[in-house]
């Protein structure tokens, strides 16, 4: 045992040495790296460096570039305009060569052309003076003028002064003839108040007449038979109390108030067959409008007081179709109104 210990201790031990070593050379790796890492940090610093100054060179030398390039149109307009100014001095030379010859040949002949100024002076003196007659008498023509148009100015002024008055008369004519309206309107509907107030006293009730606004309304059938325009028997005797009324009110309202009684005719919507003499509602509207107006002018009404109108179907009362709806649109209407 003792002999195996003094063995042990007699071996080297390479190991520390060895990772010492090993370490060592890893420091030595990682600063070399690091050397390298930097150098190529400064390098890639300085490269980037030259690249920013090489740019900033290339846009020196384009602009010197283009500087050289307006230079040279700059030089080539002077050499341009050099060449124009030499043109120019060219002709002012030759021109005052002309103009001194000009002057040198009319030197010559100054005593002729002194005496033609002169003579040219007299004519225009003279021509001055028949100019200052010639202004004094268009002076003249401008006085008169401005007399005349003194007086047409003084007479506008009195036309318009009578214009506005013949204004306010005309104003002042309207008011009085818008007041004598308004009461001949208002006479006409105290008139036509009194003819509905007689008309009802002597018709009455009855189911067949009756008031609608300001008309008085008669069913067809009260005057006519079905599609026919001639007047019954029955139908002349209403009339004849509707035309003593509005005979004794057309003598009672005085002769100035423009009356008129209007009778118009009226039908239902239902096609004529077979009717030659009124081939349509509009015709047979028409004609027992003409045949009542004509009844009443034989009892005394005025025939310029008087008018037919026939429209036919065109305004029904009842728009149904419908038996009571057709009774109620065949109709006669009376109405006193303004010519």
């Amino acid at each position: 045992m003792a002999l195996s210990r003094s063995h042990r201790r007699d071996e080297v031990n390479f190991w520390p040495g060895f990772v010492d070593a090993l370490s060592t050379m890893l420091i030595g790796i990682v600063f070399l790296l690091s050397v390298f890492v930097l150098g190529q940090f400064f390098l890639s610093q300085e490269l980037t460096g030259k690249d920013t100054a090489l740019d900033r060179l290339n846009r020196q030398i384009s602009e010197l570039t283009d500087l050289l390039a307006l230079e040279r149109s700059s030089n080539r307009q002077a050499q341009e305009s050099l060449q124009l100014l030499q043109s120019s001095l060219t002709r002012e030379q030759a021109e005052r060569g002309r103009i001194q010859d000009m002057l040198s040949s009319q030197a010559s002949n100054a005593p002729a052309q002194l005496t033609e100024a002169q003579k040219a002076l007299e004519a225009e003196k003279q021509l001055s003076a028949r100019a200052q007659a010639t202004v004094e008498m268009v002076n003249q023509q401008i006085v008169a003028m401005r007399r005349q148009l003194a007086a047409l100015e003084e007479a506008l002024g009195a036309s318009e002064a009578k214009d506005k008055e013949s204004q306010a008369r005309i104003s002042e004519l309207g008011s009085r003839l818008n007041v004598a309206m308004a009461q001949r309107v208002q006479e006409l509907a105290r008139y036509r108040s009194d003819f509905f107030g007689r008309l009802r006293q002597v018709l009455g009730t009855r189911p067949d007449i009756r008031v609608v606004g300001d008309r008085f309304v008669f069913q067809s059938e009260v005057f006519f038979d079905a599609g026919q325009a001639v007047l019954k028997a029955d139908g002349r005797g209403e009339l004849d109390k509707l035309g003593a009324i509005i005979a004794d009110l057309g003598r009672e309202m005085p002769p100035d108030i423009p009356w008129i009684l209007r009778v118009d005719g009226h039908t239902d919507n239902r096609p004529i067959r077979n009717n030659p003499l009124y081939p349509t509602n509009w015709h047979l509207s028409a004609g027992r409008a003409i045949a009542v107006v004509e009844y009443l002018v034989t009892k005394g009404i005025p025939a310029d007081r008087i008018a037919a109108t026939g429209f036919g179907d065109n305004q029904p009362l009842d728009v149904a179709n419908t038996d009571d709806a057709w009774r109620r649109n065949r109709r006669i209407e009376f109405k006193i109104t303004e010519r």
